[in-house]
């Protein structure tokens, strides 16, 4: 018996097709096996881009001593947490009351109704080894306590059964008011790191919503703590190994404090929030990284993340070219980058970004991450710091790349046409405008369904009836909206969310909030449970984002119902917001809405080129923490600005409006 992987859509599953474990995709068939043979389930969550997912691959998956014993004693499932984030979203919370982390990969032993009672991520292939028993011997504990101990095995499943059911709803009552966001935004910076930026100690990773709510705050206030915040976060990052400074964007996550050697796969997720941030730290501070960063970020996107024809961002970028690699792709010995360079170009290069003898990376002290260190010494040094950075990336780009997962998901895509839509105002670059728009067509014409909602993936029905895709596109739809000034994208927002109220809507008495899975999904174990979650982890919570839209339709609209729900939707979860500080910054951003006066700016004219199409750009273009610009089509052009209750007189000209902004 081969295992059943080859034929599943997933690029994760498929990467481990030809291992000799007898591995099944998730789904009923896999359950019915485990009951009938009357086998635990081991349960394997990982995905295409995860570093210590192919590590364990390599380790223990392939090792056929490891596969007679799972093959034997177990039914072997594996799932892409990419394609299935609701069955990742459960089995983590399992696994984290069980030893107090999760992570990838997840490795769940499961009764074969899928109830967990043993797991952990990570496993050695050997005893004592990270100071971890090996698979093969937790794999042999675990199937003998299943033989041995079945009560035992029960209870576990049990008490974590009720854990997760239990922490599944995140809604915690509460009253909107402005306090609640004056105090996470102390919450947040009480674990601010003044040396290095960010927050908290290693591993660190960016909080992009974070820095837009703080932005946010700094905007209203101008505290000075509030702006030093943002933009040391922004600099660390811009600055450290995290980002990309030959190719552009930005890798998962920093292993130590001071943003210096990554975690070096590229998510699209990451990348689409962090562009947001440096185009609003760009769009409010002038700074002249945030817009080199934010650029050289759209073009890695162009170039390596996204297929401009078919309109489609793709998932992630791996961080290495194989087993035992670890980010040899993206690093450099010293004599990697003489080969490239001149001696010239070497010295610049090496005295700006750290490069020596001693390098960043454990399993080969010579490769480099490249950070930035100090800037060149003089002016003359910046040309050829250029054309160094230039002729280095001609020298990596005829180095094998990492794989590249071009699964287009609806929510990540959505998130990057977003984000390009608000790229193509602030930087001037249409054709980012150009590719977002096809994106949300596709969305729209392949992915939505009046009947059932969206699917996940562009072109496939299953999975459907995620909150994620749905929220996230009505975000998109709504920058479409403000970015084109047709009603139709604003039209289709309003029928996603309005279909999210009858389908994700916990309508029970005392309820509220929306679940994460509509009223026609669900399946075996915990899937049966439908999770209310509030927690940005580590993409903004599917509930924060809803707030978000639904407190834009209310200003874009005016009309009543949004603001209804966008306070009973508030309600449900102000209760947890500033315990929640860092991982509540999307909830607070739509509490912000919610307490604090919104600018609506309204241009009219005539379309194409003229007053009234520069007006609108600069109104995209001004930073505003909770901003809507309306697009009219009139015969003269005019523009008015709103704050509140509050508008101001017409003006007809971009520069009056720049000064009506200012």
């Amino acid at each position: 018996m081969s295992n059943l992987l080859a034929a599943e859509p997933s690029a994760y599953l498929k990467s481990a097709a030809h291992q000799p474990v007898h591995w099944r995709p998730w789904g009923e068939p896999a359950f019915a096996r485990a009951r009938g043979e009357d086998k635990p389930i081991l349960l394997d969550i990982g995905a295409v881009w995860c570093h210590w997912c192919h590590v364990m691959d390599g380790e223990s998956y392939e090792d056929p001593q490891v596969a007679e014993i799972l093959n034997r004693d177990f039914v072997c499932i594996k799932v892409d947490r990419d394609e299935r984030p609701d069955v990742d979203a459960r089995y983590q919370r399992a696994v984290t009351a069980l030893t107090g982390q999760g992570g990838w990969p997840l490795t769940a032993f499961l009764t074969s109704d899928g109830e967990v009672f043993f797991g952990g991520t990570y496993f050695p292939p050997d005893d004592n080894r990270y100071g971890r028993p090996g698979f093969a011997t937790v794999l042999q504990h675990v199937a003998r306590l299943y033989r041995e101990d079945r009560d035992k095995v029960n209870n576990n499943a049990k008490a974590i059964r009720q854990h997760v059911t239990e922490t599944l709803n995140e809604a915690k009552r509460g009253t909107i008011s402005p306090d609640l966001v004056e105090d996470a935004a102390d919450q947040m910076a009480r674990v601010f790191d003044i040396r290095y930026g960010g927050f908290g100690a290693a591993p660190k990773f960016p909080h992009p919503a974070v820095c837009e709510f703080l932005l946010g705050r700094w905007h209203d206030a101008r505290l000075d703590w509030q702006r030093e915040v943002v933009e040391k976060t922004l600099l660390g990052m811009a600055k450290g190994g995290i980002r990309d400074h030959v190719g552009g964007g930005f890798h998962r996550y920093a292993v130590d404090e001071k943003w210096i050697v990554p975690h070096f796969e590229k998510m699209a997720y990451d990348n689409s929030e962090l562009l947001k941030a440096y185009l609003a730290g760009y769009a409010a501070f002038g700074h002249p990284v945030y817009k080199t960063v934010a650029t050289e970020s759209v073009n890695w996107v162009f170039e390596v993340l996204s297929d401009r024809d078919k309109g489609a961002f793709y998932t992630s970028q791996d961080a290495d070219v194989a087993f035992g690699d670890d980010g040899d792709y993206w690093t450099w010995t010293p004599d990697e980058a003489r080969a490239a360079l001149s001696e010239r170009e070497y010295q610049v290069l090496a005295r700006v970004f750290d490069i020596a003898e001693a390098g960043e990376m454990h399993h080969n002290p010579r490769k480099n991450v490249l950070w930035w260190k100090q800037d060149p010494a003089g002016d003359d040094e910046w040309p050829i710091l250029k054309d160094a950075l230039k002729r280095l990336k001609a020298a990596r780009d005829q180095r094998q790349p990492p794989f590249v997962d071009t699964t287009a998901y609806v929510n990540w895509n959505a998130m990057l046409a977003s984000a390009f839509l608000q790229a193509g105002a602030i930087l001037d670059r249409p054709e980012c405008n150009t590719l977002a728009l096809k994106v949300l067509e596709r969305i729209w014409a392949e992915a939505w369904d009046v009947g059932c909602g969206m699917s996940h993936v562009f072109g496939r029905r299953e999975p459907h009836g995620l909150l994620d895709d749905h929220v996230q596109s009505a975000a998109a739809f709504l920058d479409a909206y403000e970015a084109t000034g047709e009603a139709r994208w604003r039209e289709r927002a309003v029928a996603v969310m309005r279909w999210c109220a009858g389908a994700h809507w916990d309508d029970a008495a005392g309820g509220g909030g929306f679940f994460d899975l509509a009223r026609d999904r669900g399946g075996a174990a915990y899937l049966a449970t439908r999770a209310k979650p509030v927690q940005d982890s580590p993409t903004p919570s599917a509930n924060g984002v809803a707030a978000l839209v639904l407190a834009r339709l209310w200003a874009l609209t005016d009309q009543k119902e949004w603001r209804t729900q966008l306070d009973r939707q508030l309600e449900v979860f102000a209760g947890s917001a500033v315990e929640l500080s860092l991982y509540g910054a999307t909830l607070l951003r739509a509490i912000d809405w919610a307490v604090h006066p919104v600018t609506r700016i309204e241009v009219s004219g005539p379309g194409g080129e003229g007053p009234a199409c520069a007006m609108h750009l600069l109104a995209l273009q001004a930073y505003r923490p909770r901003k809507v610009v309306v697009r009219r089509i009139a015969d003269q052009p005019s523009a008015t600005v709103c704050l509140g209750t509050t508008c101001s007189l017409p003006v007809t000209t971009p520069a009056a409006l720049a000064d009506l902004l200012a």
